[in-house]
């Protein structure tokens, strides 16, 4: 008998490469052994494991010395382990040929999404160890993704997000006037390739042009030993016309489309994946006018086949409240797909449709690494020309003298 008679050893995940997995969920795989002859073999052994890490240095100058402070910490979700060849003390005889050993293991019915940063990582794998006398052990990796489902579909993420600030326009020591902005948005919750309707008021009343832009930012936080590490980077953006001294600008509705980034990770406790809306008015000669409004990126879309009388009623006291006047008497016609839909995301190209912000505080070099698995466009919502629910005929109005 040969000592090197194994002639491939792997692992097989049943869905594959591109398969995620979600807490609660079966792990479900098989173990490939071709032997070249008669095997020898103690025990055959399968480990699921996964969990969040993270670390970094920070250095700091004592005198005339240089000193580092590593910064470490790390959170175990997964451990399972199955013997699927057990060891009784005399070893097997597995014959040649190729040999499967199914496995299966029950995942927790909590885990957290997998992400890969510059300072952590949330990582899930499964090793197969083979084990034979006087012979060094024969090991094979898998690793593979989870999705922790995150809902849009609460009243938390369904409850409108507004915000107002003000700043005074300075030139050295001269007062140039007062510059507003106020910014609503209908929800708090959106998935990749949604569109956000920006709804904002840009009050000019300074001596020189402003001009505002909107960006959508992520927010990766590191946390180890109550020290904290942050890395941001914008991932959509959009700018507006220029507002011009003593003018007001109205946005009713500006869309800022969601590309395919990762869902936010909020359960963790070692890292942190969040999301704001970032609306802006660079003032020349101050610093940045800036409002900030919380986004929670999910996986699972909103619902469509919610209440559609419910949902047009809760748009137009949107818009009502916002003061943008009453709703057009007439339903418009819908909108063509290629409205919704930029040329750019229809074909695929070699530059993403939302440009990075060309401002040093929000554009920051770091591509993110957070997984999501796939979206999909959305046609839009179908109109009626005709009234739904018409007056009846003793509702009508009835002429004087009739």
């Amino acid at each position: 008998m040969r000592p090197g008679g194994v002639r491939s050893f792997a692992l097989e995940l049943a869905r594959g490469p591109g398969g995620a997995y979600r807490g609660g969920e079966r792990l479900c795989g098989r173990v490939l052994l071709e032997a070249a002859a008669p095997l020898r073999v103690r025990a055959l052994v399968v480990v699921a494991r996964g969990g969040a890490a993270t670390h970094w240095l920070e250095g700091r100058s004592v005198g005339v010395n240089a000193v580092s402070s590593d910064y470490a910490a790390a959170e175990t979700y997964l451990r399972r382990r199955q013997l699927l060849l057990r060891d009784t003390g005399e070893p097997a005889t597995l014959p040649p040929g190729r040999h499967e050993f199914p496995f299966s293991f029950q995942l927790p019915p909590t885990l957290v999404t997998s992400f890969e940063g510059k300072h952590g990582s949330v990582r899930y794998c499964i090793k197969a160890t083979l084990h034979r006398p006087w012979v060094p052990a024969r090991r094979a990796r898998k690793v593979f993704t989870v999705i922790e489902p995150v809902d849009i579909n609460t009243p938390a993420l369904l409850a409108p997000q507004a915000g107002a600030r003000e700043k005074v326009a300075r030139s050295w020591y001269y007062n140039r006037g007062l510059v507003s902005l106020s910014a609503k948005i209908d929800r708090k919750g959106y998935t990749p390739g949604e569109v956000i309707p920006i709804f904002a008021e840009i009050d000019n009343s300074s001596t020189r042009p402003v001009q505002p832009r909107a960006a959508v930012v992520q927010t990766q936080t590191f946390m180890a030993r109550g020290a904290r590490k942050q890395k941001r980077a914008v991932v959509a953006s959009l700018a507006g016309e220029p507002v011009g001294p003593g003018r007001r600008a109205l946005w009713q509705g500006r869309a800022l489309r969601i590309p395919p980034v990762g869902p936010s990770i909020l359960h963790c406790r070692v890292l942190h994946v969040d999301y704001t809306l970032k609306v802006c008015v660079d003032i020349p000669g101050t610093s940045k006018l800036l409002l900030e409004l919380p986004l929670v990126i999910g996986t699972i879309p909103l619902h469509p086949f919610g209440s559609r009388s419910s949902s047009v009623g809760s748009h137009a006291s949107f818009l009502l409240d916002w003061g943008l006047g009453a709703l057009p008497e007439q339903p418009e016609a819908p909108p063509e797909y290629s409205e919704v839909v930029a040329e750019e995301e229809m074909a695929p190209s070699g530059q993403g449709p939302c440009p990075l912000l060309q401002d040093p505080n929000m554009s920051l070099d770091s591509p993110f690494f957070a997984y999501i698995q796939e979206f999909r466009y959305r046609p839009p919502p179908l109109y009626s020309e005709e009234d739904p629910n018409p007056p009846s005929e003793a509702m009508r109005p009835r002429c004087m003298t009739c």
